[in-house]
């Protein structure tokens, strides 16, 4: 089981929480493109690198993912980046970093949290969360571009969503971007912005629904992508032969 221990440095006008068995101390910088000798914007398929609004970055040695928090939606045409102040743990940065230190802590195949800041400004704030970067992945929508995999990887795609599910584990923006897949074809999951615990119920199956929807509208936008009903019927057998084995 992961350990992780959480630190909270106060800064001039906010906050930083980071792990110290990855890091012995952070300053500011690391949240910005040019604190990092190594910084380069995120991109995909299928739109899939978000808002722009993230980057990989890099000490020389290691490598990370640094996200600053931006609105999607209609709201984004008014405000970029700021949020309502409800508290310090409450804010979008340290929300999903002490989520994902839980995660971890199940076992469950998240990114690890590194460090994440928020800086407040009167009743709002902004947010940053750095992770460490996953050797060798890309995003279920870039793999299933190039090449379907078998019945054995839609299934593994169920299994590890159950696991998910099994725990409670609710992420608000199940798609077939946040969905990455490794070089050996096992699943880790991302982006746990909005993501909490909750009691077993019909969000389970809207969670699936909303994942569907993602395949469906990928493929739409390009008819090689590598998708039909009999992949997801693979995918729900996985899901469904997991909940029969606990």
């Amino acid at each position: 089981m992961t350990r992780l221990t959480d630190i909270v440095t106060k800064t001039r006008d906010g906050a930083i929480v980071y792990d110290s068995a990855t890091l012995n101390q952070i300053e500011e910088a690391a949240f910005e493109a040019d604190g990092w000798p190594i910084a380069t914007a995120v991109d995909g398929a299928f739109r899939s690198s978000g808002r722009g609004n993230t980057l990989f970055v890099s000490d020389g040695s290691n490598e990370f993912v640094l996200r600053h928090y931006v609105r999607g939606g209609l709201i984004r045409k008014f405000v970029r980046d700021t949020y309502l102040w409800t508290g310090e743990n409450e804010t979008r940065s340290f929300s999903e970093f002490n989520l994902l230190m839980k995660l971890r802590n199940l076992g469950l195949p998240v990114p690890v949290p590194v460090a994440a800041r928020y800086c407040r400004r009167g009743p709002f704030y902004t947010a940053d969360l750095l992770t460490m970067k996953i050797p060798d992945v890309q995003s279920l929508a870039s793999r299933i571009l190039e090449q379907s995999g078998d019945g054995e990887f839609w299934q593994n795609i169920g299994r590890e969503l159950y696991r998910f599910h099994e725990h409670g584990v609710y992420h608000a923006d199940l798609n077939a971007y946040n969905i990455q897949i490794a070089g050996d074809d096992t699943v880790w999951l991302l982006d746990f912005d909005r993501g909490r615990f909750r009691e077993a119920g019909a969000w389970q199956q809207e969670n699936l629904a909303r994942f569907h929807r993602s395949l469906q509208k990928i493929q739409s936008m390009d008819k090689r992508v590598h998708f039909s009903q009999a992949r997801w019927n693979e995918l729900l057998e996985g899901y469904f032969s997991e909940s029969r084995s606990v």
